[in-house]
């Protein structure tokens, strides 16, 4: 008498699941910065290069505006951490460069979460503490200076970040090669900003280098959702 022996092959769940939660989490990331940016454009929020008597006109003014971005602060900063670890994960399936640059994306977009932390503690803290007849004074400046410099400084590390994750994706075969381009070329005008960090949190037109790569990131980070999510 004999037996067989069926083979099942594994439920495809555990594969494309945790794609599809990254995948997620990276669209959701996504939508929110370009929320909070939004609110703040819309409400006419400040440049670094304002005086500072309007700087505290408009967090007196605008205190639901900051309570709104520092709630999805709140949200996506986690979300990312979920997406740079996920994209580790992914990663790591296969050894050398994809498992490399994944860490490398994992540590800078650690930094770049905890100097937002930084950033947003310093912007809610302000309009927590003017009203509409606060009166400029030195520490005031200094709370929006070192906001100013925050922002600045995280920059170059967001750079490194997509930098990173891009040729992380792409070693793993996640995703084109186009977007490894993009997340390259996002990163380098990003970090091409963070030269000049003095200049950004003093209000230069060099901010604009690093909007775009910033700009640039963002559509990197919503077509790898989206790719994920179709995995």
């Amino acid at each position: 008498m004999s037996s067989t022996q069926t083979t099942h092959p594994a439920p495809t769940s555990a594969r494309t699941g945790p794609r599809r939660l990254v995948g997620a989490a990276a669209v959701a990331t996504a939508v929110a910065v370009v929320a909070e940016n939004a609110v703040f454009a819309a409400s006419g929020a400040p440049g670094y290069d304002t005086p500072v008597d309007e700087v505290l006109a408009y967090y007196a003014g605008h205190r639901g505006v900051v309570a709104f971005a520092a709630g999805l602060v709140a949200v996506y900063l986690p979300l990312l951490l979920v997406v740079l670890t996920g994209l580790r994960g992914l990663g790591e399936r296969r050894d050398g460069v994809a498992a490399l640059w994944s860490r490398l994306a994992v540590a800078a977009g650690s930094v770049v979460s905890a100097v937002l932390v930084l950033v947003n503690v310093l912007q809610v803290g302000l309009a927590l503490s003017v009203d509409s007849d606060t009166e400029p004074t030195p520490a005031l400046e200094l709370v929006w200076r070192v906001h100013a410099a925050g922002f600045a400084f995280v920059l170059p590390v967001l750079g490194a970040t997509v930098a990173a994750a891009a040729l992380a994706t792409d070693a793993a075969g996640v995703t084109p090669r186009w977007q490894r381009l993009l997340g390259l070329g996002s990163g380098g005008l990003l970090l091409a900003a963070g030269v000049g960090t003095l200049a950004v949190a003093d209000g230069s037109p060099l901010i604009v280098v690093g909007l775009l790569g910033f700009a640039g990131f963002l559509v990197w980070l919503l077509a790898t959702g989206l790719r994920l999510l179709r995995a």
